[in-house]
């Protein structure tokens, strides 16, 4: 009959349909491993940014104050690990945006594939519905030999009718979707770039912690060099300074042992000044008797005390005696040398200018000269001993405690 001949076009068409249909949803979304890869390593880079940002700070503290300078560059070795580690996660990063990348483009084209094909059946469709006109499901109904044909019809028409729907509505499904896939390409290349300029940015703040750190170290190595050539001038002067003492000492003694010669001076510093001196001059102490660490983690010692003081303050003899030294003496500066008796001497040093010469006899107060500045790495100040039968000892037990 010619109606079974028109059933064979509709047919393969729905099959077509049908397959298609299956076609469509075994298409998956892109997966989201990537993208979530991506947010992890983001989490990460903050959590590195926010680590090295407590390491900048106590950096500025450091900077800020006499510090050791090995913690400086124990520091900036952080911070370098830190960025070191922020390019190694932004690499990471990179890696999971192109794969997501990867991923949604060969999603896109998939579903540009699809809708070109859907499209193409679309159009068949409506090309076909178009040659059999608007009375073809009419002619289609009124033309079934038997009630069994016309209701076989009609549910293969109603059939017909839902699959071209479906198809209709699959289309615009697909333009959805590559819509979306563009947008999220769109954001997808924008994260990208966004990570290679971070990624330039942190490489940039690695070389710069590089070079800080150089120079750190190498700043670090200079000064030490410096202070252990300082110390090492130090202890050449207090051989000097202690040679000089011996020296009068062992002059005095023998003067003693000379026949008819006067009884020995006794000493003007006597036990119960101990305490009780009054200081050379007002000031606050900057460094202590004895062994001491230096900020650049170096060890010294000194035998007297610096009290801190404004250039041109006047310094003023502890106890009465006579003047053996009033000349420059090497780290030492500008040095008054009082010898009180008894093998006592009180040593006044880092002087701007002496009042007094040798062999001038003082008193308690004499002013003896003015503080200055010996060493350009301290403030101006005087460096004050005080060296009981020839021996420093520390000058705070002698002074009067201060309220």
């Amino acid at each position: 009959m010619p109606i079974r001949g028109r059933r064979l076009g509709p047919l393969l068409l729905l099959g077509l349909f049908a397959s298609g249909g299956r076609a469509a949803h075994a298409q998956q979304e892109p997966p989201r491993g990537a993208e979530q890869r991506v947010r992890q390593e983001r989490e990460q880079l903050e959590q590195v940014r926010r680590e090295r940002q407590l390491l900048e700070q106590r950096l500025r503290e450091l900077q800020g104050t006499m510090h050791d300078l090995g913690e400086e560059a124990r520091n900036l070795d952080a911070q370098a690990d830190a960025t070191a580690r922020a390019v190694s996660a932004l690499d990471r990063q990179l890696f999971a945006l192109r794969e997501s990348i990867d991923e949604t483009t060969a999603a896109l084209l998939g579903a540009e594939d699809e809708l070109v094909a859907k499209r193409a059946t679309l159009q068949r469709r409506l090309q076909d519905i178009y040659k059999r006109g608007p009375l073809h499901t009419a002619e289609a109904l009124l033309s079934a030999a038997s009630f069994g044909q016309l209701v076989s019809r009609y549910k293969y028409l109603h059939l017909v009718a839902q699959r071209d729907r479906a198809l209709v509505a699959r289309v615009a499904e697909l333009r959805a979707r590559v819509g979306r896939q563009r947008e999220q390409l769109v954001l997808l290349e924008g994260d990208m770039e966004r990570s290679r300029r971070d990624r330039a940015e942190e490489e940039q703040r690695l070389r710069a912690l590089e070079r800080d750190r150089n120079t750190s170290l190498a700043t670090a190595e200079r000064q030490a060099r410096q202070v252990a050539q300082r110390i090492e001038r130090y202890r050449r002067d207090e051989s000097t300074l202690a040679s000089a003492i011996e020296k009068f000492e062992s002059d005095r003694k023998r003067a003693e042992l000379r026949v008819n010669a006067p009884a020995p001076v006794a000493s003007s510093l006597r036990t119960a000044d101990v305490g009780r001196l009054d200081w050379p001059v007002d000031g606050t102490i900057i460094y202590q008797f004895g062994r001491v660490i230096t900020p650049e983690n170096t060890t010294t010692r000194w035998n007297g005390i610096g009290i801190q003081a404004p250039v041109g303050t006047a310094v003023k003899a502890v106890a009465s005696g006579e003047v053996m030294i009033a000349e420059p003496i090497g780290t030492y500066g500008l040095t008054v040398v009082v010898q009180h008796g008894g093998g006592d001497y009180s040593v006044y040093g880092s002087l701007q200018r002496t009042a007094v010469k040798k062999g001038d006899k003082v008193t308690k107060g004499t002013v003896l000269g003015s503080v200055g500045s010996a060493d350009p790495e301290m403030p101006p100040h005087l460096h004050f001993e005080i060296r009981p039968r020839g021996r420093a000892m520390d000058p705070l037990q002698w002074l009067r405690n201060r309220k």
